[in-house]
This record gives C-alpha cells, sequence and structure tokens, in this order.
C-alpha cells in the first residue's frame, strides 16, 4: 500500500513539475518574440469592456520628453531598480498590514507585465506574479524595451491604449508632435484613466501636472539618454 502511495505521488509530482517547466518555456518563448514583435494585444485590452483604440508607434519615433514624461510621474528610480521597487514594496506591504490595501510601489516593468500578461486586482498573488515577471522582464527585454511596450500598452481612457491613440483621440495629433505639456497631461492620466480627461483636467490635475513638468526639468532632458541610445 505504501509503495503504491509512493507511486501515486511521484507520478503527481512528475506531471506537475513538467506541467510547470513547459509553462515557463512558453512564457520564455512568447517574451523571446516580443522582444522583437509588437504585441499585437494585451490581457487588459481583452478585458476591456469598451472598443478598444491602439496603434504601435516606436519609441525611437516619439520625442524623449514623451517617455521623461511617464517616468517622471510613475517610476524616477526606473533606469536604476531591476524591476521592483524593494522599499516601495515593504512599504505598500506595511499599508496592507494596517488594513489600507495593497496599492501603489508599482515599477513601470510591473505595470508593464500587469498589462500586457494579468488581470486588474491587488491580492497577493496578483503583486507576486507582476514582481516574477516585471524580473522576468528586465533580463529578457531590458529598460528600452520595456518602457516602448508600456507606452503603447498602457491605457490612457476608456478604451485608449498607448500614446499614439491618446495623441489622436485628445489632442488629434500623432504622438511624435507631443509638446511637453501634453506629454505631462496625458502622463497624469496613468493612474486613473478610465476617469481623466486630458483636454479637461481638474484642479488637483493641472497642479499635478505642473509638478510633472517641474521634476522632468530636475530629471534634466538627458536622464533616460543611456536607456533610449
Amino acid at each position: 500500500m505504501a509503495q503504491r502511495e509512493r507511486g501515486f505521488f511521484g507520478w503527481t509530482w512528475f506531471v506537475i513539475w513538467r506541467f510547470v517547466l513547459v509553462l515557463l518555456l512558453l512564457l520564455l518563448a512568447l517574451l523571446l518574440t516580443l522582444r522583437f514583435v509588437p504585441p499585437p494585444t494585451s490581457a487588459f485590452m481583452l478585458q476591456s469592456p469598451y472598443p478598444v483604440s491602439q496603434q504601435w508607434v516606436s519609441i525611437d519615433k516619439l520625442p524623449a520628453h514623451v517617455a521623461l514624461a511617464v517616468v517622471a510621474s510613475e517610476d524616477q528610480r526606473f533606469p536604476e531598480h531591476f524591476g521592483v521597487d524593494m522599499a516601495e514594496i515593504k512599504n505598500a506591504l506595511e499599508r496592507f498590514d494596517d488594513g489600507d490595501g495593497l496599492r501603489g510601489a508599482s515599477t513601470i516593468s510591473q505595470q508593464t507585465a500587469k498589462n500586457l500578461l494579468l488581470w486588474p486586482g491587488r491580492s497577493l498573488v496578483r503583486k507576486g506574479l507582476e514582481a516574477t515577471l516585471a524580473l522576468s522582464l528586465e533580463a529578457v527585454w531590458g529598460k528600452k524595451r520595456i518602457l516602448e511596450v508600456y507606452l503603447n500598452i498602457a491605457e490612457f481612457g476608456k478604451g485608449i491604449y498607448g500614446v499614439e491613440a491618446a495623441s489622436q483621440h485628445y489632442f488629434g495629433k500623432p504622438a511624435s508632435r507631443l509638446s511637453v505639456n501634453e506629454a505631462a497631461r496625458l502622463a497624469v492620466l496613468l493612474p486613473g484613466p478610465r476617469s481623466r480627461d486630458a483636454r479637461n483636467l481638474t484642479p488637483y490635475l493641472r497642479e499635478r501636472v505642473v509638478w510633472v513638468e517641474r521634476q522632468m526639468r530636475q530629471l534634466g532632458a538627458g536622464y533616460l539618454k543611456p536607456i533610449l541610445n
């Protein structure tokens, strides 16, 4: 009987680790492919309750201040960290333990992983997968590709994904012609894109735009140059 049980558990373990290995290999193949090929869609686009508008634009065709505005607003240590910000994660977990809910701490790498492959929510499981995938993106893609994909799949409004669609929707022109102020206006939409409009910002968001522009000046026009070149 004991031998039969060992055989059952041994076979179960054999199947499980083989299944996990296949999943990891498929994920690696997917990430390697998307390192060079624009993602045709994302998990968040597929889950969108609104008609999706999205058009891919190479980061090399965007003004440097478009990427800088997003970094200044969302993740100023993006060039320095390895995909996760441990200090911010610790703070977020402490707030979670205090009953405030699990929010914040997501780097641009984590947000890219979440938008591309995961689902909305703030559970510990989702955050754990998000962090693990962010580390994988850093290893397989590198900073420039992560930022490029993020700029193309981030949601900027109801069904509006990517800076090109956002620029066309809000300002009636391609993202390659966005001004510094317009880039900052798009950046402040990201935390709550479905309830914000870059053409009609609330007083708080107008102040936020001023703050983002100030942060951009302090970081400097060449802050992302080592990544983008």
